[in-house]
């Protein structure tokens, strides 16, 4: 087996030998790129101004979608940008402007915005569209790196997004360039978030498959044991009735209830210890005389998060479940939470 796996994967080559020369004007490079963009992202704090905040309004007061458009590299900040938007409240998708002049401006309704990048501001692809974009009726956001393009022109509001140099030593790459125009959208992005009062559960339910939508939106409910998977026994059982239950379901405790399926205490991992140590008869002593009256308990409608903290305040790492008449409906433990990504 080992040989038909290293078969279909050989080892990797061994790197040569660098010198410390080389090595040190490697780091130099790197050094250098991330001061430029640095500086490129430094300098944009002058062109949060006026034309941003009216770039802010027009979003603000959009009834539709930001339609976020972008050719090239620019398209590819402006695909991050579309998702940032559309994951912290605002509405948004990306549209390839090649595409947009075979039928894919179809996707824009009277109530969009339209957010074009262009770091020249003539990219040939948008500047064919704006005909079309106009026509609309529609405000254009335009966001470049040469106000007096075609692009600046037209647009509604043009944000300046120019740099002095791009980090390439050709100043070919799209490198600064691309970093600042990212950068403004993500200050777009969050000045909205602010503004809209979207909070954090807001951002969980458009991320449900996230750690943070585990955490914010997954109630009690969803995880708990249910049925005959809950561990209980009655006030009458003993303390070696209630030993048995808990080593069968598994969750280190188990409920006591009395005649109404109502939960008098709980009984844990810890209070057999302490049992223990006292030297009582398990066969005879009735659970209720070692148990932990009431207990520490949770609703199924409460979030998961909620019985993580409890768990955490009261240094348990289990909890029972009861409706609006403390009657038992379920129990949870910290593995039930660590298996559906809350802790």
């Amino acid at each position: 087996m080992d040989e038909k796996m290293n078969a279909r994967n050989p080892p990797v080559k061994p790197l040569p030998e660098i010198s410390t020369s080389e090595a040190r004007q490697l780091k130099e490079l790197g050094l250098a790129v991330i001061r430029v963009e640095a500086e490129a992202v430094r300098d944009l704090e002058r062109q949060v101004d006026g034309h941003f905040v009216r770039a802010c309004q027009f979003m603000l007061h959009c009834t539709g979608r930001i339609v976020v458009t972008g050719m090239g590299k620019s398209g590819h900040i402006g695909n991050k940008i579309a998702a940032t938007l559309a994951s912290t409240g605002s509405p948004a998708f990306f549209m390839h402007p090649g595409e947009a002049s075979h039928g894919d401006l179809g996707m824009i309704t009277a109530g969009d915005v339209v957010l074009a990048l262009s770091n020249s501001g003539e990219t040939a692809e948008i500047v064919t569209i704006l005909p079309i974009i106009k026509r609309l009726g529609i405000p254009l956001i335009s966001m470049t790196g040469n106000p007096d393009s075609t692009l600046s022109r037209e647009a509604d509001v043009n944000i300046d997004v120019s740099v002095s140099r791009e980090a390439c030593p050709l100043g070919l790459a799209p490198t600064a360039s691309t970093t600042a125009a990212l950068a403004m959208g993500d200050a777009l992005a969050v000045a909205l978030l602010e503004t809209r009062g979207f909070t954090e559960l807001d951002f969980a339910r458009s991320h449900p498959g996230g750690s943070l939508g585990r955490r914010l939106l997954l109630h009690v409910g969803d995880i708990m044991h249910k049925g005959n998977k809950i561990p209980q026994v009655s006030e009458q059982a003993t303390i070696s009735q209630a030993l048995m239950e808990m080593t069968a379901k598994g969750l280190g405790m188990t409920a006591v209830v009395d005649e109404g399926q109502r939960v008098s205490g709980v009984f844990t991992d810890g209070d057999l210890r302490r049992t223990l140590d006292r030297g009582v008869d398990l066969h005879s002593t009735p659970v209720t005389e070692v148990m932990t009256r009431g207990g520490v308990t949770t609703q199924s409608q409460s979030l998961a998060a909620e019985a993580l903290k409890l768990m955490e305040d009261n240094k348990i790492s289990g909890l029972l479940v009861i409706d609006d008449s403390k009657n038992l409906i379920g129990a949870l433990n910290m593995h039930d939470l660590l298996r559906a990504g809350v802790v």
